[in-house]
C-alpha cells in the first residue's frame, strides 16, 4: 500500500507540474511574440496589423486562473443552474423575448431554429447583453497561446482574431470579450465569428456587438449548421427503474424512444415519452450528478447546443432556461445530491491518476473529466460492484485512493 501511495503521489505531482503554466519571464513571452508573428505573416496577417495588435503586449495571469476553474465544470452542476436559472434571469429573459418577438420569429423562421433556444443562450453568455466581458481579446487569446494547456486553441484564435482586424469586420479596441476571448452577445470565438456570423441587415458589417438581428441571426446559423432543428424537443427529465443499468447511460449509446421506455425509462413529468416525441426519434441518457441526481433523455437538438460549448452543465441549463423563456417549465423535478460537492482540478487529476495506477487508462491526466476517464471509471466501478455512472464524485476519488 504504502509503495502504492508513493507510486501515485509522485505520478500526481509529475503530471501536475507538466500541465501547470510557467509564468516565465516577460523577455520570453516577447520572444515567443516575435516567432509567433513568423506564424501569423504565414497564415496572411499583414504587419500593418500585427504591429497595431502585438505592440506593447503583455501576459494577464488572470486568464490562467480563469482557464482552470471555469464554472460550467468547477461547480456543482446544481449551483451553476441556480444561477443559469435564477428569477431576475429568467423573468429578464420573457421581457426580453417579448421585446424582440418580431425579430426572433422572423429569425426562427429563417434558420429553422427555436427562438427561446437563441434568446437563452443570449441570457446565459451574456445577460441579454449587459455583460460582454472587458478582457482584450487580444491580449487574452496570447496569453493563452504562449503557455499552458490551450496553446494550440490559443494561437489559432489569436489568428482568427487577427484576421477579423484585417478585414475590416471590427476595429482592434472592438475585440473585448471573455478571458477566452470570445465576444459579443452571445460570445462567438474568433473562428466561430469567421465561419459562421451573419450580417442580417445588409449593412456591410456582421456586427455581434450592436446590431441584435446580427447577433440573433448569427447564433441560429451556427446551431442551425450544428443540426439544430426547430419544434423538435432538446430532451425531457425522465425517472429511471430501480434495476436500472447504469452503464446505459453513455455519450455512445443512443437508443430509439420507443426502446428506452421499454425498458422502463419514464418521464418525469407530464405525458409518457412516446406522447412527447416520435418513437423511432433516437436518444440517449444522461446523468450529470450520477445514479444520485437526475436523468435526462436527449436527442439532437441537444448536441447541437454542445457544440456551442462542450459542457453537458451549460448544455442542459440552455434548454431548461429557454423552457422557461417560452413560458413552459424548466424546473427538475428530481433531487440534486447537494451534499456531494465538485472536485477540485487537483482532485480531478488525482483521480485520473488513481485510475491509472489501478490500470484503468484514463488518458491525460490533466483534470479534464472526459470521455477517456468517464470510461475509465465506469470499468473501475463494475468491478468493484458500483453503480457504473462514469461519476467522477468525492467518494469515488476517496474509494480509488483507500
Amino acid at each position: 500500500m504504502k509503495n502504492w501511495l508513493t507510486r501515485s503521489l509522485a505520478g500526481l505531482a509529475a503530471a501536475f507540474l507538466a500541465a501547470a503554466p510557467a509564468f516565465a519571464e516577460p523577455g520570453d513571452f516577447q520572444r515567443w511574440l516575435q516567432s509567433f508573428r513568423a506564424e501569423a505573416s504565414a497564415a496572411g496577417i499583414s504587419d500593418a496589423v500585427l504591429d497595431q495588435a502585438l505592440t506593447g503586449l503583455t501576459v494577464n495571469p488572470r486568464v490562467y486562473e480563469l482557464n482552470d476553474n471555469q464554472p460550467e465544470f468547477s461547480r456543482g452542476i446544481w449551483d451553476y443552474l441556480d444561477s443559469a436559472l435564477s428569477t431576475t434571469r429568467i423573468e429578464n429573459g420573457r421581457a426580453k423575448y417579448n421585446e424582440n418577438r418580431s425579430l426572433l420569429t422572423l429569425i426562427e423562421n429563417a434558420y429553422g431554429v427555436d427562438a427561446e433556444i437563441v434568446a437563452a443562450i443570449w441570457g446565459l453568455e451574456s445577460s441579454y447583453g449587459a455583460i460582454m466581458g472587458d478582457y482584450d481579446a487580444i491580449q487574452a487569446l496570447a496569453t493563452l497561446a504562449f503557455e499552458g494547456r490551450r496553446t494550440g486553441y490559443g494561437r489559432s484564435q489569436l489568428i482568427g482574431a487577427l484576421k477579423i482586424i484585417q478585414h475590416g469586420y471590427a476595429a482592434r479596441d472592438e475585440l473585448k470579450g471573455s478571458w477566452a476571448g470570445a465576444m459579443g452577445h452571445t460570445q462567438f470565438i474568433p473562428t466561430t465569428y469567421l465561419s459562421y456570423a451573419v450580417d442580417h441587415d445588409g449593412d456591410g458589417r456582421r456586427d455581434i456587438w450592436n446590431d441584435l438581428g446580427d447577433v440573433f441571426a448569427s447564433t441560429a446559423n451556427y446551431l442551425s449548421v450544428s443540426g439544430y432543428r426547430a419544434n423538435e424537443l432538446w430532451g425531457l427529465e425522465v425517472i429511471l427503474p430501480q434495476d436500472f443499468d447504469y452503464a446505459l447511460a453513455d455519450n455512445n449509446i443512443k437508443k430509439a424512444a420507443v426502446e428506452w421506455a421499454a425498458g422502463g425509462v419514464e418521464a418525469a413529468r407530464g405525458p409518457s415519452i412516446l406522447e412527447r416525441v416520435d418513437p423511432n426519434m433516437r436518444g440517449r441518457l444522461i446523468l450529470p450528478a450520477g445514479a444520485r441526481g437526475p436523468g435526462f433523455l436527449v436527442f439532437e437538438n441537444f448536441d447541437a447546443i454542445l457544440k456551442y460549448n462542450r459542457s453537458t452543465a451549460y448544455a442542459l441549463a440552455v434548454s431548461l432556461l429557454s423552457e422557461e423563456i417560452a413560458g413552459r417549465s424548466g424546473e427538475v423535478v428530481q433531487t440534486w445530491p447537494r451534499d456531494d460537492r465538485p472536485l477540485s482540478l487537483e482532485e480531478r487529476k488525482a483521480l485520473q491518476q488513481a485510475l491509472k495506477d489501478r490500470g484503468f487508462d484514463p488518458g491525460p491526466v490533466d483534470g479534464i473529466i472526459g470521455a477517456g476517464t468517464k470510461r475509465a471509471l465506469r470499468a473501475w466501478q463494475k468491478q468493484a460492484g458500483l453503480p457504473a455512472d462514469g461519476y467522477a464524485s468525492a467518494a469515488m476519488l476517496a474509494a480509488l485512493t483507500s
